[in-house]
């Protein structure tokens, strides 16, 4: 049998990778000869970069970059295998990790230091960079990231305004000057991973939405909300485009609205963006089984999510797909209208959290071994019911 293994990671336990490997362990256990292929995936979040890297046999640079708050922070981000394709997750540059205590200010955060990571992707080699929002500290509307990139943003008296991009400052800006923009960020293709649909404004925006959990009270929440809608007024006016009814724009702070304004980047399901960059569909040629899998499956699984993207992917190619989760909810049979095929989980009985991620491999490893058991017992009624037939 050929076997493809395309988990995603189990947040804070194991890569992609490592879910994998667990699960060929299993897998040869009832099947020693079987061709297993394993697929790390993400779907544009947190791992998408470990996922890439390790799908690909790219690899990690790091660079010293504007943190949140203005001081240094080391980032890393992946180069893939044919070195021109970057993957950066803006966390790691502008992420709510980085900041804390007073620190933790929507008003006062940058994402300057994810449009260091993009040039500095740019300058070795990237054609094209893959983007994954999410976790920001930021509500910036990518004002930060534009001005790393040479973007100069003019206030009413027309001139530069030289502090970072932050989300109390955009409401300075009266125009905005491309022409600085980088010669090498012209030409590099701009990919945003982004499974959100929050607009820029409003109750559902960037600020509403996101801005308590960065530090901002409701008052902030209202002061962020009408400079991203001042920034967006901008946009149209100096740029032509319509950033604030755009879906996703509100993503990340507004950087979804600004990688879009600025580097006329392409939105896209951060699954499907893995997905394409990791060849899955030329690895399901042929293939006889998909095992997939995410740290909890629930009904939210079937949206947008890893185990989804990859069934669908799967079923394209009549390749049944089967999710392992760390744990399963009780509404979790809904992912089965959604084209994932059957379901096990990593737990065979109750356990501690603690316990579960203690002995995690084990764990995956074991149901990967009754999966394959459940599948033999479905070919032994196919032979079967085929003999029944003739």
């Amino acid at each position: 049998m050929k076997i493809i293994l395309a988990p995603d990671s189990f947040k804070g336990n194991l890569t992609s990778l490592q879910v994998a490997a667990a699960l060929e362990k299993g897998v040869k256990r009832v099947l020693p000869k079987a061709k297993c292929i394993k697929v790390p995936m993400a779907d544009g979040g947190e791992g998408t970069v470990q996922s890439l890297v390790d799908a690909t046999g790219g690899k990690f640079l790091r660079k010293k970059v504007t943190g949140p708050a203005g001081k240094a922070v080391s980032a890393r981000y992946g180069m893939l295998a044919d070195g021109e394709t970057a993957v950066i997750e803006m966390a790691e540059a502008s992420g709510l990790p980085l900041v804390n205590g007073r620190q933790k200010n929507p008003l006062n955060t940058t994402t300057y230091g994810t449009g260091e990571l993009m040039l500095d992707a740019a300058k070795r080699g990237a054609k094209k960079i893959i983007i994954g929002l999410g976790g920001s500290a930021t509500n910036d509307g990518g004002v930060g990231m534009a001005q790393a990139l040479g973007i100069r943003f003019l206030n009413k008296q027309g001139k530069e305004i030289t502090e970072h991009g932050a989300g109390g400052m955009i409401n300075k800006i009266a125009n905005i000057d491309m022409k600085g923009l980088d010669p090498l960020m012209r030409k590099t293709k701009i990919i945003v991973a982004c499974d959100v649909n929050n607009p820029l404004c409003g109750k559902t925006g960037a600020s509403a939405v996101f801005g308590p959990q960065k530090g901002a009270t409701a008052a902030m929440v209202k002061t962020l909300d009408g400079n991203l809608k001042h920034l967006g007024m901008v946009i149209k006016k100096d740029l032509n485009k319509d950033v604030v009814r755009l879906k996703g724009a509100g993503a990340a702070g507004g950087l979804g609205a600004g990688l879009v304004a600025f580097t006329k980047a392409r939105m896209k399901s951060g699954v499907d963006i893995v997905i394409e960059a990791t060849d899955l569909h030329k690895h399901l040629k042929g293939a006889d089984l998909v095992l997939t899998g995410e740290g909890r499956v629930d009904f939210q699984t079937a949206f947008g999510k890893t185990p989804s993207g990859v069934a669908k992917a799967a079923r394209k190619n009549r390749v049944p797909t089967v999710a392992i989760g760390g744990g399963i909810t009780d509404d979790a049979n809904g992912v089965f209208a959604h084209g994932i095929d059957g379901l096990e989980s990593a737990c065979a009985r109750d356990m501690s959290l603690e316990e579960a991620i203690g002995n995690s491999k084990a764990h995956l490893a074991n149901a990967a071994e009754r999966v394959m058991h459940l599948v033999l017992i479905g070919k032994k009624m196919g032979t079967i019911n085929s003999r029944k037939r003739k």
